[in-house]
């Protein structure tokens, strides 16, 4: 590890539950180390009154996760490591670790996602296979989710003529589906296997918004081909956009359920695709609209004349105590997702204050911060571990 630090300690601290990728980042920044924000975090459980839900990894359970990953040959990295991807570490909810299998350098190449229905059409499934490998000719990596469908065909075309990388929502050793083992092997020779979870731990439904973002943050742009109104490929899209990644679709037919989310992409806006130029002639050398950690989070700018009316809508009020501003917090969340910025401008207090009282929420169980900057209540529905996978 660069600088140093202990890959253990920052192992343990990522892999506690509630700290989620921001509050890693702002526990690093607050306490200036990973060992002495492991030494904190249970004064600051007990200060919530959620001692009981804190778990922190015991060294010896971090110790067998690097050793089992060094065994099968895979490398762990941390968030700030030189081998860390430079294009995903620049998100704001960068993954404080990923476990890799193959070339780490594979991650920081020039790359393009293509993402779509597991229920892929014959004509989908050849269009992402023709489009990985020709994009591939031309040095540009195929980034996908190795999902059955368009994420497979695209894999298998770029592994014909170049690299392409799977972001995976399981451990490295529980490949997903079962049946893709083969194909994963065949992306770890000639290119990279890439996960946030643990050695050993089986795909959970919570554990592919993860696997989207890190497809997502991996890429320059996002080509959706085939994908339902209500998909995970649409979710991959979002979180590219809000990562200012260049979106693509390819158009489909109006009678196909399957191309109703990739032409409701064009009709916003997206780029119309038929072949590698069109992906090639708007592909950026970098991301545009980049939101390094944690300048997403910046209050709404101050109206002239208003500066000193604390109650108008967009003005920070004066500093509130914990206690008040957790209250404000919790009564503008339900199970819809909500935007950390929305949570500023209408909570109207500092964006400092809302941010460490939404990491001592994280941190008791009462919020979950999900992949792209958005704050929900936790389910009240217990994961039941089930592996069913949504579209890719």
């Amino acid at each position: 590890m660069s600088q140093g630090r202990p890959l253990a300690a920052h192992l343990r601290l990522a892999r506690t539950e509630g700290v989620g990728p921001v509050g890693y980042r702002k526990l690093l920044l607050e306490y200036g180390g990973a060992e002495a924000a492991l030494a904190a975090l249970p004064a600051r459980a007990r200060a919530t009154g959620r001692a009981d839900r804190l778990r922190i990894p015991p060294p010896d359970e971090i110790e067998r996760e690097i050793a089992g990953t060094a065994a099968i040959g895979g490398r762990i990295l941390v968030l700030g490591d030189p081998d860390y991807p430079e294009l995903l570490a620049d998100i704001h909810d960068a993954p404080p670790v990923l476990s890799v299998l193959g070339d780490p350098a594979r991650l920081g190449g020039r790359s393009v996602a293509i993402v779509g229905a597991r229920n892929a059409s014959s004509g989908g499934a050849r269009m992402a296979e023709s489009l990985a490998a020709t994009l591939a000719t031309h040095d540009v990596s195929i980034v996908s989710g190795l999902a059955r469908g368009i994420d497979a065909a695209a894999h298998r075309g770029a592994l014909r003529a170049g690299v392409t990388i799977a972001a995976i929502a399981g451990g490295l050793d529980r490949p997903y589906p079962p049946e893709h083992a083969e194909l994963q092997d065949a992306i770890a020779r000639h290119g990279a296997v890439v996960t946030e979870t643990p050695l050993g731990v089986a795909p959970q439904h919570r554990h592919f918004p993860r696997r989207n973002r890190l497809i997502a943050g991996l890429s320059l742009g996002c080509v959706v081909i085939e994908a339902a109104l209500r998909s995970g490929s649409l979710i991959t899209a979002g979180l590219a956009t809000d990562y200012g990644r260049t979106l693509f679709a390819v158009p489909g037919s109006p009678l196909d359920p399957r191309c109703r989310g990739g032409n409701d992409l064009l009709r916003r806006g997206a780029v119309l695709t038929e072949n590698e130029h069109d992906v090639l002639a708007e592909l950026p050398l970098a991301p545009a609209g980049r939101a390094p950690f944690p300048g997403m989070f910046r209050p709404p700018p101050v109206r002239p004349g208003h500066a000193a009316n604390a109650g108008a809508p967009g003005i920070p009020r004066p500093p509130s105590g914990p206690g008040e501003i957790r209250d404000a917090i919790l009564s503008l969340l339900s199970f819809t997702p909500t935007p950390v910025d929305d949570l500023v401008r209408r909570c109207q207090f500092s964006a400092s204050a809302i941010l460490t009282v939404l990491s001592e929420l994280e941190l008791a169980g009462d919020v979950e911060t999900l992949p792209g900057g958005s704050v929900i209540l936790p389910s009240t529905v217990p994961d039941t571990g089930r592996t069913l996978e949504r579209d890719a």
